[in-house]
């Protein structure tokens, strides 16, 4: 039986693809090949992954997940960090992810390989179609060219998303790609900063893994569900530090804590009940044993809070203890002791931004 081997690069791309490919090719077997070295963090790749995996699932056809080799892509793409979409950079890593998928079809004994970037309309074809067809030559394989994108091919694409519920990324995966978008779109390249508190931070990758995980579960539980989008105001932090005496404190800066200013000094002017506050900028300070005592925690330091934290829910019910205030931004900062007088030195530089997230609402 003739057999054809997919590179797959996502389900948004694929599903359509696989389903042309499908009924233009009755009679071969149909085999996916996730390799994308380029994808980056890991933790979106693992995303990309389970989205296909679950996409071809419904499809029923056989998925091979290929080696993450992210060092291999940094070192092969050396020098075109600054490429525009659709340069040479691409180029590159079309020829790797290509090359591989064409080795990987001799291995399997098939026939014919393609890829779902053709699916893609921020990817050239023409480049895709001469170096597909290059090493179809070189290991005496057939590469199939279909442009199931153009005429309506774009508009069913996009409904075979929606109702599959298909993770529906933003960026192509390449990092470099990625910040050159943000640039331009004067937006914080969120997708890269992953907190060493361990928190999964709204839509965050770690978010949509929780949510298409939780979609996972609800098709298997065959349950009325849909995925739905979410305007809301997003925040990170990008740099916090806490010093008194010159010495820098282990301190964890509660969610929504903000400066104007960036940095301001101070100091303790009046403490309650292990909340202290400083006489500038409204900056409150709490003890551990205090945050233990609202959170009924167990932390036995500020620097153990600073390598696990509570869910970012919790953390915005505290902010809401702590001030009783609904919108609150004062920084708010956990360290191990306070005392009158204290001297402290604050350098905080965080960022409130306009967002959209995925939510999934059961119907029954």
């Amino acid at each position: 039986m003739s057999k054809i081997v997919v590179q797959i690069c996502c389900s948004v791309d694929s599903h359509y693809f696989l389903e042309c490919l499908r009924k233009d090719y009755p009679d071969s077997e149909v085999i996916g090949f996730f390799y994308n070295p380029n994808i980056h963090p890991y933790s979106e790749y693992l995303l990309r992954y389970k989205d296909v995996e679950f996409s071809c699932n419904k499809l029923n056809i056989k998925l091979i997940d290929g080696i993450y080799d992210i060092n291999k892509w940094y070192e092969i793409t050396k020098g075109y960090e600054n490429e525009p979409e659709k340069g040479d950079r691409c180029t590159i890593c079309f020829d790797d992810r290509l090359y591989i998928t064409a080795s990987k079809a001799k291995e399997l004994g098939a026939d014919k390989f393609t890829t779902s970037l053709l699916m893609s309309p921020l990817k050239s074809q023409e480049k895709l179609r001469i170096l597909g067809n290059k090493l179809a030559i070189d290991n005496n394989l057939e590469f199939i060219f279909k442009d199931y994108r153009s005429g309506s091919g774009g508009i069913n694409q996009s409904s075979t998303v929606k109702s599959n519920r298909l993770y529906r990324q933003n960026y192509c995966g390449c990092m470099y790609a990625l910040n050159a978008q943000r640039l331009v779109q004067n937006r914080l390249s969120d997708e890269l900063m992953s907190p060493i508190s361990k928190q999964i931070l709204p839509n965050s990758i770690e978010y949509r893994l929780e949510i298409f995980q939780k979609r996972d579960e609800l098709y298997l539980q065959q349950k009325e569900f849909f995925i739905t989008k979410v305007e809301f105001l997003n925040y990170r932090i990008l740099t916090g530090i806490t010093l008194t005496n010159k010495k820098v404190l282990p301190s964890y800066f509660l969610a929504f804590s903000y400066l104007k200013t960036k940095n301001v000094k101070g100091k303790i002017e009046f403490i309650k009940d292990g909340i202290g506050y400083l006489n500038k900028n409204g900056v409150i300070l709490v003890t551990t044993d205090k945050f233990n005592s609202l959170a009924k925690t167990t932390y036995t330091s500020t620097k153990e809070l600073m390598f696990n934290a509570p869910s970012f829910i919790k953390e915005m019910e505290l902010r809401y203890i702590i001030t009783n205030e609904q919108n609150s931004t004062s920084p708010i900062i956990i360290i191990d002791e306070i005392y009158l007088e204290q001297d402290i030195e604050i350098s905080l530089e965080s960022i409130y931004y306009n967002d959209t997230k995925d939510k999934i609402e059961i119907i029954s």
